[in-house]
């Protein structure tokens, strides 16, 4: 049987697709436009979208494990569970799904408040499903590294309480062995769900303590204000965006995103190696300015 992946083009959704495939799993992906994705050989790709219903239909048809990953847009909850009830429709109770960590503690920031709605239907459907809940992804500061260079500021807000950051290469694998596992269980499993932390807890200066260390040179941490974050942010995402984001930096400074006891030896257990940290992150981009 085939598994689907949805947000097959995203850093991710690329990288589970390639892990699928190195697993000797059958793989469709659901693209947009088929003539810019580039996958594997043998990776079958199916033109549509969360919102084409019958689009959709055509690529959930034949398939026996949905890996169900949505972008952070104003109709994801809708995008959810549209693909999950064509699902049911298509008698597919295999699921891995990609929320994120603390979606039920982070109430008020939208797009954690959309995926612990999906994770409630997921349940209350009864599919069969591993709930993935990644903390911040370390790669999101590959966004800010002209920054922390050429100014040697730190300018992330994410305060002192602390954050399990993760590599976005160790969830592609989970996320990849979860299916596998699933794809290839006898009976449909239980539901469970995952949090995917990295090794370390990081703090606003502890972070800009790794790049200093790495850079040779004072990197200062920008502070905890999260209201020039939006604004900066507007400047290159839509403005319910910056806000959804700088909601979720203030719960970053009161609530912080920590681990849960035994979350990383769960995970090291699982990947069979260390998780990746954020010095190595860091050290790999240090080493190329």
């Amino acid at each position: 049987m085939t598994i689907l992946v949805t947000g097959a083009t995203g850093t991710v959704g690329r990288n589970v697709v390639e892990l699928l495939v190195r697993r000797g799993a059958e793989v469709r992906v659901l693209v947009r436009d088929p003539a810019k994705a580039s996958f594997s050989a043998g990776v079958a790709v199916a033109q549509g979208d969360l919102l084409d219903v019958d689009s959709l239909r055509r690529a959930l048809s034949g398939i026996s494990t949905l890996f169900l990953l949505n972008a952070v847009v104003p109709e994801e909850f809708t995008q959810a569970l549209v693909a999950l009830n064509l699902a049911r429709e298509a008698g597919i109770d295999r699921i891995v799904y990609l929320s994120v960590i603390h979606s039920d503690v982070y109430v008020n920031v939208p797009h954690f408040a959309g995926k612990f709605g999906v994770e409630r239907m997921i349940e209350q459907m009864g599919f069969g499903a591993t709930i993935l809940r990644p903390a911040y992804f370390i790669d999101n500061d590959r966004t800010i590294k002209d920054v922390i260079v050429n100014y040697g500021v730190y300018p992330m807000p994410i305060g002192g309480k602390g954050l399990g950051m993760v590599d976005t290469r160790d969830i592609a694998e989970i996320a990849a062995i979860e299916l596998v596992r699933r794809e290839r269980a006898a009976a449909p499993l239980p539901l469970t769900r995952l949090n995917i932390v990295g090794p370390d807890v990081l703090t606003g200066a502890g972070i800009a303590g790794i790049w200093s260390d790495l850079l040779g040179r004072p990197i200062a941490y920008g502070g905890d204000e999260t209201g020039g974050f939006e604004l900066n942010l507007r400047e290159f995402m839509p403005a319910w965006m910056a806000f959804d984001m700088r909601l979720m930096a203030e719960r970053f400074l009161t609530d912080g995103m920590l681990p849960e006891a035994g979350d990383v030896e769960r995970l090291t257990a699982l990947l069979g190696r260390p998780l990746r940290s954020y010095r190595d992150f860091a050290a790999q981009i240090a080493a190329s300015v």
